[in-house]
């Protein structure tokens, strides 16, 4: 009997296993690059505006090998975060294949292959890992499907568009032993762990409060907002694929191809695209990356009508109280500065966003952490992470269960904001509203047949 394991056999039972599992620096190929038979096998699952930044780091990745992508949408413009000029599976075909076209010096390289139903691609494709970078209500769906296959998953944040989701997503996760890493990459930028750090170290001595600003508005990403009349799908999109969950509506081009953030069947707006970051960092720095807020109050917002194409809010504020008194406030940049101010004692405070880290007093930043204090997850590249992870078996730097955690502070702000509470009150430990029925069951939303989350 040939008792030699290959990798993707190994990969596929370690997903079984909850333990840390090694691979051995010998199976990798010498100098620690994997030989090609050993790397991991990965394919994207929509490609439009955040897959334009992650997979050049998979690509870049020498264990790594792109194989396949899927998309409903064929091609089309684009103009995403970055003002990308195209995007679809057409595009993601050629900016991979193109790039190991290069690598390998094979002009007619066309290993990687495209597919316009994920469903297929999973059936068809001998796949080890998949980055989900679809519009939101489509997470929960294809993060859970894929580790019941054993599949390791990067996800875009936010994480689902509801908190059961988010609960079943990371139940899912636990349950098939899979890695997760979640796209909230401000984990992996030294600015923000060393603000969390200093916090967690009593830098700032006893903590008096966090202040999280966001963006606010509804910004127009496709320069469509105002053609919300119904029109026919541009060639090449299979729309009502592209719905899946979603409640079923004609296609109009101001939802297209980004714009779909600013309604709440696909999303929540500023609040759960900017605070899937914010927050997660301000929970780092709690040591809340596993429970939440108890009380939520203090709501003002400027909220469309609910029938409005973009009914998400405009402009919101609200406060967050934790178990042990501290209050984090929450709202758009044009209220509270945009990143996340940690305010301590004696006139001391951090204030940090992608750009920038600014201590109060300036000396504050020479303090070093020491031998004994609290080191928080250390990681540069957070596709690299992910990678790491998926041989080691170990937590990657943003968890599916932390990620849930996240977003449910920005779920429970839109929840009290589209029933007009003043306040609401949330059990971390049960994860329910407390006395509350009708916000209860917000915490949930049914999903259009034939999609379900099994």
């Amino acid at each position: 009997m040939n008792t030699r394991i290959s990798r993707r056999r190994f990969l596929a039972a370690s997903a079984a296993f909850a333990a840390p599992m090694i691979i051995p620096a010998s199976a990798l190929g010498r100098g620690g690059r994997p030989a090609p038979s050993e790397r991991i096998n990965l394919a994207c699952l929509g490609f439009g505006t955040i897959a334009f930044s992650t997979t050049p780091n998979f690509l870049n990745d020498e264990r790594v090998q792109v194989v396949a992508v899927a998309d409903v949408n064929r091609e089309s413009p684009h103009y995403g975060y970055q003002g990308e000029a195209r995007g679809g599976r057409e595009v993601g075909l050629r900016t991979v294949n193109s790039f190991y076209a290069q690598k390998t010096g094979k002009a007619d390289y066309k290993g990687c292959r495209g597919y316009e139903d994920w469903r297929a691609l999973l059936e068809k494709e001998d796949v080890d890992a998949v980055q989900v970078s679809t519009p939101d209500h489509w997470h929960a769906v294809m993060a859970i499907e894929c580790a019941r296959r054993g599949k390791h998953i990067y996800g875009q944040k936010p994480l689902a568009v509801t908190i059961e989701q988010g609960r079943r997503m990371a139940d899912a996760v636990a349950k098939a032993g899979v890695t997760f890493q979640t796209g909230s990459q401000q984990r992996s930028d030294i600015r923000f762990r060393m603000a969390a750090e200093f916090v967690r170290n009593g830098r700032l001595g006893k903590l008096q409060g966090i202040k999280v600003g966001l963006p606010g508005g509804h910004r127009d990403f496709s320069q469509l907002a105002s053609r919300q009349a119904p029109e026919a799908p541009h060639d090449g999109l299979d729309w009502d694929l592209w719905q899946g969950p979603a409640p079923a509506r004609e296609f109009r081009p101001a939802l297209f191809p980004l714009n779909w953030r600013w309604n709440f069947d696909y999303s929540g707006g500023m609040l759960t695209d900017w605070g899937a970051h914010h927050v997660d960092i301000a929970q780092w720095a709690l040591d809340m990356d596993t429970s939440g807020p108890v009380l939520f109050d203090g709501f003002t917002c400027d909220l469309p009508p609910a029938g409005d194409l973009y009914n998400t809010a405009k402009a919101f504020r609200f406060t967050c109280t934790y178990a042990n008194g501290v209050k984090m406030e929450v709202g758009n940049e044009e209220q509270i500065p945009h990143g996340i101010t940690f305010e301590g004692e004696n006139g001391k405070s951090i204030h940090v966003k992608r750009e920038s880290i600014t201590f109060t007093p300036k000396e504050l930043s020479q303090e070093k952490i020491k031998d004994g204090e609290v080191r928080l997850y250390e990681s540069k590249i957070h596709e690299g992470n992910f990678i790491d992870c998926i041989y080691s078996g170990k937590p990657t730097a943003a968890p599916v269960e932390t990620a849930h955690r996240t977003i449910t502070v920005a779920h429970l702000g839109n929840i009290a904001m589209r029933l007009g509470r003043t306040s609401l009150k949330w059990d971390p430990a049960t994860e329910k509203i407390v006395g509350d029925d009708e916000a209860n069951r917000m915490l949930s939303r049914p999903m259009r047949a034939p999609w379900s989350l099994g």
